[in-house]
Protein backbone atom coordinates (compact mmCIF):
# COMPACT_ATOMS: atom_id res chain seq x y z
CA UNK A 1 0.00 0.00 0.00
CA UNK A 2 1.32 3.35 -1.10
CA UNK A 3 2.26 5.45 2.28
CA UNK A 4 -0.06 8.76 1.82
CA UNK A 5 1.39 10.68 4.22
CA UNK A 6 4.67 11.35 2.48
CA UNK A 7 3.16 12.74 -0.56
CA UNK A 8 5.20 16.13 -0.88
CA UNK A 9 4.19 19.38 -2.22
CA UNK A 10 6.16 21.47 -4.17
CA UNK A 11 6.06 25.52 -2.44
CA UNK A 12 5.49 28.23 -5.40
CA UNK A 13 7.68 31.36 -5.11
CA UNK A 14 5.68 33.04 -6.87
CA UNK A 15 4.43 36.20 -5.16
CA UNK A 16 1.97 37.55 -7.79
CA UNK A 17 1.70 41.32 -9.32
CA UNK A 18 3.84 43.79 -7.00
CA UNK A 19 2.22 47.37 -5.72
CA UNK A 20 2.48 49.40 -8.53
CA UNK A 21 0.91 46.79 -11.06
CA UNK A 22 -2.05 46.68 -8.65
CA UNK A 23 -2.20 50.43 -8.78
CA UNK A 24 -2.07 50.16 -12.78
CA UNK A 25 -4.75 47.47 -12.68
CA UNK A 26 -6.81 49.07 -10.10
CA UNK A 27 -6.72 52.50 -12.16
CA UNK A 28 -7.30 50.95 -15.51
CA UNK A 29 -10.28 48.53 -14.07
CA UNK A 30 -11.63 51.83 -12.65
CA UNK A 31 -11.34 53.96 -16.30
CA UNK A 32 -14.99 51.87 -16.78
CA UNK A 33 -16.43 54.72 -15.15
CA UNK A 34 -15.41 57.03 -17.90
CA UNK A 35 -18.89 55.61 -20.01
CA UNK A 36 -21.06 56.59 -17.20
CA UNK A 37 -21.84 60.21 -18.11
CA UNK A 38 -22.31 58.76 -22.07
CA UNK A 39 -25.20 56.41 -20.73
CA UNK A 40 -26.65 59.74 -18.83
CA UNK A 41 -26.26 61.38 -22.37
CA UNK A 42 -28.45 58.94 -23.68
CA UNK A 43 -30.88 59.21 -21.05
CA UNK A 44 -31.31 63.21 -22.09
CA UNK A 45 -31.92 62.37 -25.72
CA UNK A 46 -34.42 59.77 -24.68
CA UNK A 47 -36.13 62.26 -22.95
CA UNK A 48 -36.12 64.38 -26.20
CA UNK A 49 -37.83 61.58 -27.68
CA UNK A 50 -40.51 61.31 -25.12
CA UNK A 51 -41.32 65.08 -25.79
CA UNK A 52 -40.92 64.86 -29.56
CA UNK A 53 -43.58 61.53 -29.41
CA UNK A 54 -46.52 63.90 -27.77
CA UNK A 55 -45.56 66.84 -30.25
CA UNK A 56 -46.01 63.99 -33.46
CA UNK A 57 -49.12 63.11 -31.23
CA UNK A 58 -50.74 66.66 -30.65
CA UNK A 59 -50.27 67.22 -34.56
CA UNK A 60 -52.20 64.36 -35.39
CA UNK A 61 -54.79 64.75 -32.99
CA UNK A 62 -55.03 68.02 -34.16
CA UNK A 63 -55.49 67.95 -37.73
CA UNK A 64 -57.44 64.52 -37.62
CA UNK A 65 -60.04 65.35 -35.35
CA UNK A 66 -59.78 69.49 -34.36
CA UNK A 67 -59.78 70.52 -37.95
CA UNK A 68 -60.96 67.30 -40.22
CA UNK A 69 -58.08 68.02 -42.81
CA UNK A 70 -55.96 64.90 -42.68
CA UNK A 71 -56.51 62.04 -44.93
CA UNK A 72 -56.01 58.41 -43.93
CA UNK A 73 -53.01 58.26 -45.78
CA UNK A 74 -51.28 60.50 -43.77
CA UNK A 75 -53.10 59.39 -40.86
CA UNK A 76 -51.16 56.19 -41.41
CA UNK A 77 -47.86 57.65 -41.73
CA UNK A 78 -48.47 60.00 -38.53
CA UNK A 79 -48.55 56.73 -36.68
CA UNK A 80 -45.81 55.11 -38.68
CA UNK A 81 -43.78 58.18 -37.28
CA UNK A 82 -44.78 57.50 -33.87
CA UNK A 83 -43.86 53.70 -33.81
CA UNK A 84 -40.56 54.68 -35.53
CA UNK A 85 -39.92 57.18 -32.41
CA UNK A 86 -40.87 54.00 -29.95
CA UNK A 87 -38.66 51.75 -31.67
CA UNK A 88 -35.46 54.23 -31.37
CA UNK A 89 -36.36 54.45 -27.60
CA UNK A 90 -36.80 50.87 -26.87
CA UNK A 91 -33.35 50.93 -28.78
CA UNK A 92 -32.30 53.60 -26.73
CA UNK A 93 -33.13 52.05 -23.36
CA UNK A 94 -31.28 48.82 -24.66
CA UNK A 95 -27.79 50.89 -25.13
CA UNK A 96 -28.15 52.13 -21.97
CA UNK A 97 -29.40 49.13 -19.58
CA UNK A 98 -27.63 46.33 -21.56
CA UNK A 99 -24.29 48.96 -22.30
CA UNK A 100 -23.93 49.68 -18.50
CA UNK A 101 -24.87 46.39 -17.34
CA UNK A 102 -22.14 44.85 -19.72
CA UNK A 103 -18.93 47.75 -20.20
CA UNK A 104 -19.45 49.17 -16.50
CA UNK A 105 -20.98 47.95 -13.60
CA UNK A 106 -23.77 45.35 -12.68
CA UNK A 107 -27.56 46.69 -11.85
CA UNK A 108 -28.59 44.68 -9.13
CA UNK A 109 -32.27 44.36 -9.88
CA UNK A 110 -31.78 40.30 -9.42
CA UNK A 111 -35.43 39.48 -8.32
CA UNK A 112 -37.66 42.66 -9.30
CA UNK A 113 -40.91 42.36 -11.03
CA UNK A 114 -40.26 44.79 -13.47
CA UNK A 115 -36.57 43.03 -14.39
CA UNK A 116 -36.38 42.91 -18.48
CA UNK A 117 -35.95 39.03 -19.14
CA UNK A 118 -33.11 39.76 -21.54
CA UNK A 119 -31.19 40.93 -18.75
CA UNK A 120 -30.41 38.15 -16.93
CA UNK A 121 -27.94 36.78 -19.47
CA UNK A 122 -26.95 39.74 -21.47
CA UNK A 123 -23.89 40.11 -22.63
CA UNK A 124 -21.51 41.53 -25.55
CA UNK A 125 -22.68 39.43 -27.90
CA UNK A 126 -26.14 39.20 -27.14
CA UNK A 127 -26.49 43.05 -27.34
CA UNK A 128 -25.02 43.42 -30.74
CA UNK A 129 -27.36 41.02 -32.03
CA UNK A 130 -30.41 42.91 -30.35
CA UNK A 131 -29.03 45.98 -31.52
CA UNK A 132 -28.80 44.63 -35.11
CA UNK A 133 -32.58 43.43 -34.95
CA UNK A 134 -33.69 46.98 -33.66
CA UNK A 135 -31.90 48.48 -36.64
CA UNK A 136 -33.40 46.39 -39.14
CA UNK A 137 -37.08 47.18 -37.29
CA UNK A 138 -36.69 50.70 -37.61
CA UNK A 139 -35.44 50.67 -41.45
CA UNK A 140 -38.75 48.28 -41.93
CA UNK A 141 -40.62 51.05 -40.72
CA UNK A 142 -38.45 54.17 -42.61
CA UNK A 143 -39.27 51.29 -45.71
CA UNK A 144 -43.36 50.81 -45.11
CA UNK A 145 -43.48 54.91 -44.81
CA UNK A 146 -41.63 55.05 -48.47
CA UNK A 147 -43.60 52.49 -50.30
CA UNK A 148 -46.89 54.21 -49.11
CA UNK A 149 -45.44 57.23 -50.12
CA UNK A 150 -44.13 55.97 -53.86
CA UNK A 151 -48.14 55.21 -54.51
CA UNK A 152 -48.36 58.55 -55.37
CA UNK A 153 -45.07 58.90 -57.29
CA UNK A 154 -45.34 61.01 -61.05
CA UNK A 155 -42.34 60.86 -62.77
CA UNK A 156 -40.46 58.47 -61.17
CA UNK A 157 -40.47 61.41 -58.31
CA UNK A 158 -42.62 62.57 -54.89
CA UNK A 159 -42.87 66.10 -54.58
CA UNK A 160 -43.96 67.58 -51.12
CA UNK A 161 -46.27 70.57 -51.22
CA UNK A 162 -43.63 73.51 -52.13
CA UNK A 163 -42.28 71.12 -55.22
CA UNK A 164 -39.33 69.97 -53.61
CA UNK A 165 -38.19 66.28 -54.25
CA UNK A 166 -38.41 63.99 -51.37
CA UNK A 167 -38.88 60.55 -53.07
CA UNK A 168 -36.99 59.24 -56.40
CA UNK A 169 -36.67 55.56 -58.07
CA UNK A 170 -32.89 55.45 -57.15
CA UNK A 171 -33.43 56.49 -53.66
CA UNK A 172 -36.39 53.55 -53.05
CA UNK A 173 -33.62 51.43 -54.67
CA UNK A 174 -30.95 52.43 -52.09
CA UNK A 175 -33.26 52.20 -48.95
CA UNK A 176 -33.86 48.81 -49.70
CA UNK A 177 -30.35 48.02 -50.41
CA UNK A 178 -29.50 49.30 -47.36
CA UNK A 179 -32.37 47.49 -45.60
CA UNK A 180 -31.01 44.43 -47.31
CA UNK A 181 -27.28 44.91 -45.91
CA UNK A 182 -29.04 45.43 -42.49
CA UNK A 183 -30.75 42.16 -42.47
CA UNK A 184 -27.13 40.31 -43.53
CA UNK A 185 -25.29 42.09 -40.87
CA UNK A 186 -27.90 40.85 -38.49
CA UNK A 187 -27.93 37.24 -39.81
CA UNK A 188 -23.95 37.23 -40.01
CA UNK A 189 -23.69 38.12 -36.17
CA UNK A 190 -26.14 35.95 -35.02
CA UNK A 191 -24.02 33.44 -36.92
CA UNK A 192 -21.26 34.39 -35.23
CA UNK A 193 -22.83 34.21 -31.95
CA UNK A 194 -23.82 31.09 -32.86
CA UNK A 195 -20.61 29.75 -33.76
CA UNK A 196 -19.11 30.87 -30.20
CA UNK A 197 -21.59 28.74 -28.25
CA UNK A 198 -21.13 26.05 -30.31
CA UNK A 199 -17.26 25.29 -29.45
CA UNK A 200 -17.62 26.91 -25.82
CA UNK A 201 -13.81 26.23 -24.01
CA UNK A 202 -13.28 23.61 -21.73
CA UNK A 203 -12.42 23.96 -18.45
CA UNK A 204 -9.00 22.09 -16.93
CA UNK A 205 -9.78 20.31 -13.95
CA UNK A 206 -6.36 20.41 -12.01
CA UNK A 207 -5.40 19.89 -8.24
CA UNK A 208 -6.21 22.34 -5.65
CA UNK A 209 -5.21 22.20 -1.71
CA UNK A 210 -8.97 21.05 -0.82
CA UNK A 211 -8.87 18.50 -3.22
CA UNK A 212 -5.65 17.17 -2.36
CA UNK A 213 -6.15 17.14 1.19
CA UNK A 214 -9.24 14.97 0.30
CA UNK A 215 -6.98 12.61 -1.52
CA UNK A 216 -4.60 12.49 1.27
CA UNK A 217 -7.41 11.49 3.52
CA UNK A 218 -8.86 9.42 1.09
CA UNK A 219 -8.09 5.43 1.78
CA UNK A 220 -7.77 4.91 -1.84
CA UNK A 221 -4.82 4.86 -3.24
CA UNK A 222 -3.56 8.26 -4.52
CA UNK A 223 -3.06 9.84 -8.49
CA UNK A 224 0.67 9.32 -8.37
CA UNK A 225 3.85 10.47 -10.51
CA UNK A 226 4.79 7.72 -13.01
CA UNK A 227 8.15 8.94 -12.57
CA UNK A 228 8.82 9.80 -9.03
CA UNK A 229 6.24 7.72 -7.45
CA UNK A 230 4.43 10.91 -5.87
CA UNK A 231 2.22 13.87 -6.67
CA UNK A 232 3.43 16.76 -6.65
CA UNK A 233 1.73 19.81 -6.39
CA UNK A 234 2.66 23.57 -6.82
CA UNK A 235 0.71 25.76 -4.33
CA UNK A 236 0.83 29.55 -4.25
CA UNK A 237 3.35 31.06 -1.48
CA UNK A 238 1.84 31.05 2.70
CA UNK A 239 -0.60 28.68 1.49
CA UNK A 240 -1.34 26.08 4.75
CA UNK A 241 -0.31 22.56 2.90
CA UNK A 242 -2.27 19.80 4.18
CA UNK A 243 -1.74 17.17 6.65
CA UNK A 244 0.64 14.52 5.78
CA UNK A 245 2.37 16.66 2.95
CA UNK A 246 5.53 18.04 2.96
CA UNK A 247 7.60 20.74 1.10
CA UNK A 248 10.47 19.51 -0.99
CA UNK A 249 13.21 21.72 -2.77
Amino acid sequence: MTDRSAAPIERSTDRGPGPASRTLAGFIFASRWLQAPLYLGLIIAQAVYVVLFFVELWHLVESSILEGRISETEVMLSVLALIDIVMIANLLIMVIIGGYETFVSKIRVTGHHDEPDWLSHVNANLLKVKLAISIISISSIHLLKTFIEVGRMDGGVVLDRNGNVIYSSEGVLWEVAIHLAFIVSALALAWIDKMSHHHPATKREGFTAGSLESELRDPAPPVADADSGYVTVRLPAGTTLPEGARVVD
